[in-house]
């Protein structure tokens, strides 16, 4: 019960990694407020993993900066303080670089890291408001770093967000407020499930990945909710990546027979 008495707000929470890390959060002593574009699934999702007491669900398009500013508001009306925040909503078309449209482009940086930067932006200065730190968690990827061309909009907004991290840690330190990022490898949720893996090819995924499996939600959810609490303390700034190994491979690993 690490996180107990803690109150945590989540964007992208209606499932996958979001979800996962509600579900963790609230295993751990926090009530949560679930952030969503998809309000069917948001709302379903509320009602299977908690209860009023301890759940608000508000359909929330991180895109727009009152959509964001809103979503803390609620959450501060409903259980008086965030402290944590989890900026997690994100969109990866799988399009060729060449393929890559305006429309496309503006729309991917427009929820993954403009999202991100007035989330971390809202959460902050609510929480230096409160005067009483609070930890802000970027949701980022091993695709912030690595070139993949297929999905080059959504590698960039992650690049970006590593830099909403780092600037978002030094102008909030002086508070005691942490900001911190987790960057996850091929996870298998909802986003990747699908036209990712059938893009990139199983083999393929498998074999730039040491362990020699995919990661599951509540993985990184562990992740996160280990930067959430004062087990965590002394990092800010930083962007761990739950990847399998793959960071760090030269090399593909062997086919296996």
């Amino acid at each position: 019960m690490r996180l107990a008495g803690k109150i945590a707000v989540i964007t992208g929470a209606a499932q996958g990694i979001g979800r996962a890390c509600a579900e963790r959060f609230l295993s751990e002593g926090a009530k949560v407020v679930l952030g969503d574009l998809n309000a069917e699934r948001l709302n379903a999702t509320g009602s299977e993993i908690g209860t009023p007491e301890t759940v608000l669900a508000k359909v929330t398009d991180v895109s727009k900066k009152e959509e964001v500013e809103a979503l803390i508001a609620a959450a501060v009306e409903r259980f008086g303080r965030i402290d944590i925040m989890v900026n997690n909503a994100g969109i990866c078309p799988i399009v060729p670089f060449l393929d890559v449209t305006e429309e496309t482009y503006d729309k991917v940086l427009a929820v993954n890291l403009k999202g991100a930067f007035f989330g971390t932006q809202a959460a902050g200065r609510q929480m230096i408001a409160q005067g009483q730190g609070g930890v802000i968690i970027n949701m980022s990827s091993v695709n912030s770093g690595l070139a993949n061309p297929n999905v080059a909009p959504y590698a960039i907004s992650k690049g970006g967000m590593n830099q909403v991290t780092g600037t978002g840690a030094v102008a909030f330190a002086p508070h005691g407020i942490r900001v911190v990022g987790v960057g996850p490898g091929t996870i298998m949720s909802e986003m990747v499930k699908g036209d990712f893996i059938n893009t990139a090819g199983h083999k393929a995924i498998m074999m730039r990945t040491p362990l020699g499996r995919y990661g599951e939600p509540e993985e990184v959810a562990s992740v996160v909710a280990f930067l959430a609490s004062d087990d965590a303390s002394y990092i800010t700034g930083e962007t761990i990546y739950p990847d399998g190994g793959r960071r760090v491979l030269n090399y593909v690993m062997p086919e296996k027979e």
